[in-house]
């Protein structure tokens, strides 16, 4: 019996089954972005690699800016070279398969093994964040600007769908049968890297790359895409807005990427438990998910950057929200009260963002101008690392320095909001319709993936 077609995501694009390959990347690879680096790995490294919960803190941070400040230098140069050869499905796959035998080498991480914790670590996170900008470069060629939104969304969703499987999993290994100590992790650890690279089989049998090179094959690699990205800063006044959303994105982001690193060390020094913070992170997980699900539909019709702004109200609101009810010791409910809402703000923030890069990108510039949203995306990640870290070990007691770094997250996200006002979504959609035109793509739904 057939899927009924009204229930299927799939059934009004064209091109479904890409689709659904490239959201199936999303979904894979949220075995490292949830579970080592938003809740085990983390903790990992505080509690049983560092000498002392102190050391451990201040060793996850450095991995954490270490890994994002290699992705932020390397994404232009590596999108650049995908979009001159035509080589973004290959370094897809070639970025994630690195990235899921890494994740599974951290299990081989003890006590003590800083130097390969953080080895490890910051090359599987390369791995990582290279690949999330490759897989999003994907977009405007498996979209139109009808459905784009709804395309990038239908990703969002499924990497969720991939988070709460990942969560019950975590919670059955964790939980029932008794492995709650943060040393009784690391087969978590190998099961992520398979979960990656399983995951990942789809994009690799059926995602296509049909846009033509951008630049001919000849001479040097790395020369051709220093060439290309000259070419491209002295056409930063054409793409403007897309310029000013960049700007946009990395304030806001700053906040965005430190609740990222930090949630599990947020939830410990509330006093969670393991289970209490699996809880939580299968709250903003759901949370996320419908969201994600209920933006598919809408973001097309009410634009980009009303969709952005929302989500942003809802992180100012979270985060001032949490901050508040640690200050004041507020009951236990309430803080699952403020999970529900940072999955809000989380499931409809990370897929408009994404979609605004893909309806402001012309096709044949798409991997190059998604590994600049990587570079600000990294950038703007080792900042908000770096100063949620610094700023709650400075400030004592713990708990106070924890509760002034939660209120900078919130101003990173006030100050977003402003900025956004000042973006022009017509004008980002002309320009690149615009280009896309001088070079003969069509934004045609019979040859892309339907309206």
């Amino acid at each position: 019996m057939p899927f009924p077609s009204r229930l299927n995501p799939f059934a009004r694009l064209d091109r479904g089954r890409e689709v659904f390959a490239w959201g199936m990347y999303d979904l894979a690879n949220q075995s490292f972005q949830l579970l080592i680096k938003t809740l085990l790995f983390s903790l990992y490294v505080q509690e049983v690699v560092g000498a002392t919960p102190t050391q451990g803190k201040s060793l996850w941070t450095a991995m954490s800016a270490s890994s994002m400040l290699l992705v932020a230098l390397l994404s232009p140069m590596m999108g650049a070279i995908a979009d001159r050869y035509a080589w973004r499905r290959e370094m897809l796959m070639i970025s994630g398969a690195i990235g899921a035998v890494l994740t599974a080498l951290l299990a081989v991480v003890g006590p003590g093994d800083v130097a390969l914790a953080f080895a490890v670590y910051v090359l599987a996170a390369l791995s990582c964040g290279l690949g999330e900008n490759f897989l999003g470069s994907f977009l405007p060629e498996i979209s139109t600007q009808k459905n784009i939104g709804y395309v990038s969304a239908v990703g969002w969703t499924m990497s969720y769908v991939g988070a709460l499987l990942l969560l019950v999993i975590t919670a059955i290994y964790s939980i029932a049968f008794n492995n709650k100590d943060p040393g009784d992790f690391r087969p978590m650890f190998v099961f992520s890297g398979l979960w990656f690279l399983g995951g990942m089989l789809p994009a690799f049998l059926w995602l296509r790359e049909r846009t033509p090179p951008a630049g001919g094959a000849a001479g040097s690699i790395v020369l051709g895409a220093l060439k290309q990205m000259v070419t491209s800063a002295k056409e930063a006044r054409r793409y403007r807005q897309l310029a000013r959303f960049f700007v946009t994105f990395f304030m806001y982001n700053l906040g965005t990427l430190a609740v990222f690193n930090f949630l599990s060390i947020i939830g410990d020094g509330m006093g969670f438990s393991l289970g209490d913070m699996l809880l939580f992170a299968l709250v903003v997980a759901v949370a996320a998910g419908l969201t994600s699900a209920l933006t598919a539909r809408l973001q097309d019709k009410v634009g980009h950057k009303r969709t952005i702004l929302a989500f942003l109200a809802f992180w100012v609101a979270a985060m001032l929200g949490m901050a508040g009810c640690q200050y004041f010791k507020a009951p236990a409910w309430s803080f699952w009260i403020i999970s529900g809402v940072i999955g809000l703000a989380l499931g409809g923030l990370g897929t408009a963002s994404r979609a605004m890069v893909g309806a402001f990108t012309p096709a044949h510039r798409s991997a190059e101008f998604f590994g600049v949203w990587g570079m600000v995306n990294q950038t703007s990640g080792i900042l908000g690392v770096v100063a949620f870290g610094a700023v709650s070990v400075a400030i004592k007691p713990a708990d106070l320095g924890q509760v002034v770094a939660i209120l900078m997250l919130a101003c990173f996200f006030a100050v977003g909001f402003v900025l956004m006002l000042g973006v022009d979504q017509e004008a980002g959609l002309r320009t690149a319709r615009e280009a896309e035109a001088e070079k003969g793509i069509a934004d045609v739904p019979g040859e892309g993936t339907g309206s």
